[in-house]
């Protein structure tokens, strides 16, 4: 019975491995066998962000997701290709935001940000990723949701679950009691802190390893007070250089960039020494730091266009009084101090504070970069190539080049002469896959040979 019952087991982890290994035969014969579309896409011009200036009449072979050539002139004769022709438009690389926050919406700032659930958030965030998309932006970073519901949607859209930009996210952020990544809005009885709080160099260490161990690609911490916090003062600095020090050296170790809400100019200079990776809005940035920023090769993320869009529109919005007091003091500032650094040659990396203005309206940051000192070239730069550094994705966005991946917009006209054009995109595809094209439809393989 027993050699028995030992015959039966050995046959039957034999036939079990058997199993296996004939459906990992299959498998795999199947990945190997599946065809790989192949897409040719020319145009009127293409912009070169890298090399700076203009490229006509492109010709680039998409190969599955990845871009497979460029080149320039006649279209090559390539069986079964789709062709895609966008006449005398311009062709650009996949748009990318640095500062997004996609899971929540504008005029949501105040009390009634209370009512909104993290499931709740995620769900915005599904409706503000298309929104992003179908404005150009193929890449975004987001920085700041509560509940890691960024975490959520970023997994959704990398299953395919919803259509949306590829997503580097920081989960909650890291800030201190009281400060801008805390919630003071509720009275003591209610006991609340937010997640990212941690007061000290131990529990700094600790809030940065939670926040990685759920999901977190970037850690975004709050050096300064900032708008929309109450009780807080955007001239002040919050965290201390000793906590700010421990954070960045262990996010760093981790293998996590590091980005910084920072308005005062004391706040922006301890996170540069630090060695942050980014400066997000910098509103009070002052020579010293200008200087500093150059020094240690720091980006600075300006999110112009709220400035602009905020003086428009606030009034109209009923937001709480300290958010109104505040905006009188900072949009004035910002502005002159952006011109300044933008003049002085300090990196800058696109990002929008989206969320703060409707979302899908992104591109409006390239017109207020150009309003504030950029010239339309180096706008451009900052949301492709120098957006791709800072993510540390450069092997793979922020240019049309063969071997990246298949990230590209388009517009009627030229942007390097209308920046505004950047504000209504009309053919999106990332990933090898179009997702809006108001320009041409794809044509035939036969068309394409």
């Amino acid at each position: 019975m027993g050699l028995g019952l030992g015959c039966y087991s050995w046959f039957r982890r034999i036939t079990f491995a058997a199993c296996v290994l004939c459906l990992g035969l299959t498998n795999s014969f199947a990945q190997e066998t599946k065809p790989v579309h192949t897409v040719v896409v020319r145009a009127g011009r293409l912009f070169d962000p890298v090399a700076g200036r203009m490229l006509d009449r492109p010709v680039i072979v998409i190969v599955g997701s990845k871009i497979d050539s460029v080149s320039n002139g006649s279209t090559p004769s390539i069986s079964g290709a789709t062709l895609i022709d966008l006449g005398d438009a311009t062709l650009l690389p996949g748009f990318i935001d640095v500062h997004t926050h996609l899971t929540s919406d504008a005029g949501s700032g105040g009390y009634e940000g209370l009512g909104i659930s993290s499931p709740r958030a995620a769900l915005l965030g599904a409706k503000n990723a298309r929104l992003t998309l179908l404005a150009g932006f193929t890449t975004v970073r987001n920085v700041g949701a509560e509940g890691y519901s960024d975490v959520a949607l970023r997994d959704a859209i990398n299953a395919g679950d919803v259509i949306g930009p590829r997503m580097q996210v920081s989960g909650p952020p890291l800030g201190i009691t009281g400060g801008h990544c805390d919630n003071s809005l509720l009275p003591f009885e209610f006991h609340y802190s937010a997640e990212g709080v941690a007061d000290g160099p131990e529990a700094v260490m600790h809030r940065v390893r939670e926040v990685i161990k759920y999901g977190a690609d970037v850690i975004k911490f709050c050096a300064s007070g900032g708008v929309f916090s109450k009780g807080d003062n955007p001239l002040l600095e919050q965290y201390s250089p000793a906590e700010m020090k421990v954070l960045v050296e262990e996010s760093h170790r981790l293998g996590r960039k590091v980005a910084t809400h920072a308005h005062s100019a004391i706040s922006i200079k301890d996170a540069v020494r630090a060695g942050v990776d980014s400066i997000e809005h910098g509103i009070f940035l002052d020579d010293e730091g200008i200087a500093l920023m150059r020094e240690h090769n720091t980006f600075l993320v300006p999110t112009s266009y709220p400035l602009f869009w905020f003086e428009e529109h606030a009034p109209q919005m009923h937001l709480p009084p300290w958010v109104m007091e505040k905006s009188a003091i900072i949009i004035p500032a910002a502005k002159k101090n952006m011109t300044k650094a933008f003049h002085s040659g300090v990196r800058v990396a696109l990002g929008t504070d989206a969320g703060v203005y409707p979302h899908g309206q992104n591109g409006g940051e390239f017109w207020s970069m150009v309003e504030l000192g950029l010239t339309p070239t180096q706008a451009l730069q900052s949301g492709t190539v120098n957006a791709a550094e800072l993510m540390g994705w450069s092997d793979r966005i922020g240019a049309i080049h063969a071997g990246m991946l298949a990230d590209m917009v388009a517009v009627k006209g030229d942007p390097l002469s209308d920046i505004r054009l950047l504000q209504h995109v009309q053919f999106v595809m990332k990933d090898g896959v179009v997702y809006k094209n108001e320009i041409s439809g794809p044509n035939s393989a036969a068309q394409a040979r």
